[in-house]
Order: structure tokens, then C-alpha cells, then sequence
């Protein structure tokens, strides 16, 4: 809607988990190269916590897109709501690596998945599952299936890299399941963003979209950050309802007037 009043290719801050949005702060960064650090050499399982709205999908997303573009290298399951029965959830892996639906007893399920592992070594292709919202999880059953997942490996590797993503209750939820947190090879916190790269963030998406030349003053992103608490989401939601304000207010820019007017309409 107001794309062409600001001279955009496309809205920068919608609250959706695309990966070229991704902006990599350097605790981004390294939560990226740890994840990375399973999957590419096999070390199992890792896990990544944040708090709501801080980047975890967009990270998650990004991986996939790239692992995606090796189709010789891997195949990837993207579970993004694991609040299912066991059996659902191990049918769902297969239905994401196979992309074909899957029934039966639950040791006819173990025994397709193990197929499927050893096909993927035998193609040599890196099988990785990815469980997004993983906090949501709350039945112990649920969580030894995923423990379990890990004991298809060799003796020299595992058949496939487990990553779950979540909210910090999910890391308090693996610390009571010791046999669980012992296969993590790494646990990994994903922090806000500090006001100096609360206004890099800003930048970043605005570059992305298309912007030519600065849309936000300084003291505009200063007061964003501030009240976001540098979340990625909340800074969205503040910038998103500044370029409609600053558009239906004619402005050249958005300034500090702007910005905070959207903070107090939103929080109001």
C-alpha cells in the first residue's frame, strides 16, 4: 500500500519468516555457524532458544533455503507444529522427506524411517529435521521419540542432524530430560539486538526492500529500539505502522514524531 509512496520493491518489515530478510547480527551469526556446525558435521542434535520474535524462524528459514539449494547434498524435514502423538510426528518426518503420506503400525513407521536414513547415506545426502516451536511440546513421550530419532547411526556417524528451535522454556523442559540434553552437541540462546544494531537491523530490511535513500532518521530508530527492547518483531510491528502514518502525513521521512506516534497506537 505504500510501497510506491517510499519508492519500494516491496514492504520490508512484515512479520513473515522470509529468508532474505535475515539480518546476521553477530549473535545471529554465530547461532547460524553452530547450527551449521551440526548439521555439516554430523554431530547429532542442537539446540536453539530466544525469545518470542527474535529471529529464531527467519535463522531456521534461512538454513533451509540454503540446505534446499544443495539437493545433491541434503533432504530436510520442516516441522513447524510438533504438538502432535508420537506416531503423527514420526508420520510427518516422512511425509516432509518423501513427500508422501504414510500409515501403519508404529514399527512399520520405524522401520520406513530407517530405510529412508539409510538411503540417504547410501545417496549421500544429509538428512536434517528441523522442529520449529519446540517449546510447545509437553508430553514426555514426545520427547524420548526425538531421543530416540538419534539412535539410528553408525558407528562412526549419525543418519541424520536433529535441531530443535524454541522459546527458553524449551531448554528448561531438556535440562529435567538428562539423556535428552546429553545428545546436544550444542545449546545455543539467541539474544536481542543491542540499539546499535537495532538501527543496523532497520537499515538492512529497508536496503532489502528496495529504499534508495534513508527512511528513517536516527532519533526515529533510537525511539524503536528502545521500546522493542530490541526484538526483531516488535521493531517490525513499529516500523510497519510508521511508514503507513509517515505516508498518510506526507512525510519526506520518518522522524521522531513519526516513530513514536506509532509506538503510542500500537501500545495504546
Amino acid at each position: 500500500m505504500y510501497e510506491e509512496y517510499w519508492k519500494l520493491k516491496e514492504k520490508p518489515f512484515e512479520n513473515t519468516p522470509d529468508p532474505k530478510f535475515f539480518y546476521h547480527s553477530p549473535n545471529h551469526e554465530e547461532a547460524l555457524m553452530r547450527l551449521y556446525y551440526v548439521i555439516r558435521e554430523r554431530k547429532g542434535a542442537g539446540l536453539l532458544t530466544g525469545e518470542y520474535g527474535s529471529g529464531k524462524t527467519v535463522l531456521t528459514r534461512f538454513i533451509v533455503r540454503e540446505l534446499s539449494q544443495q539437493t545433491d547434498n541434503y533432504k530436510i524435514a520442516l516441522i513447524v507444529n510438533p504438538s502432535l502423538s508420537a506416531k503423527d510426528f514420526l508420520k510427518e518426518i516422512i511425509f516432509q522427506l518423501e513427500g508422501r503420506e504414510y500409515d501403519g503400525s508404529k514399527l512399520k513407521i520405524l522401520h520406513t524411517l530407517n530405510d529412508i536414513f539409510y538411503k540417504g547415506k547410501e545417496e549421500q545426502k544429509d538428512i536434517v529435521v528441523i522442529v520449529d516451536e519446540a517449546q510447545v511440546i509437553d508430553k514426555a513421550d514426545m520427547f524420548e521419540e526425538l531421543r530416540l530419532l538419534l539412535n539410528f547411526q553408525m558407528n562412526d556417524r549419525f543418519l541424520l542432524s536433529l535441531i530443535l528451535v524454541g522459546q527458553p522454556e524449551l531448554r528448561e523442559k531438556i535440562n529435567r530430560l538428562p539423556q535428552l540434553k546429553q545428545r546436544m552437541a550444542i545449546s545455543f540462546h539467541l539474544n536481542v539486538l543491542s540499539p546499535q544494531e537495532s538501527t543496523r537491523y532497520i537499515e538492512h530490511r529497508c536496503n532489502i526492500a528496495g529504499a534508495a535513500k534513508p527512511l528513517f532518521t536516527g532519533e526515529a530508530m533510537k525511539i524503536i529500539s528502545e521500546h522493542s527492547d530490541g526484538i526483531p518483531r516488535r521493531m517490525n510491528t513499529y516500523c510497519e505502522l510508521a511508514l503507513m502514518q509517515g505516508m498518510l502525513n506526507k512525510r519526506e521521512i520518518i522522524d521522531a514524531e513519526t516513530a513514536t506516534q506509532a509506538v503510542e497506537d500500537i501500545n495504546t
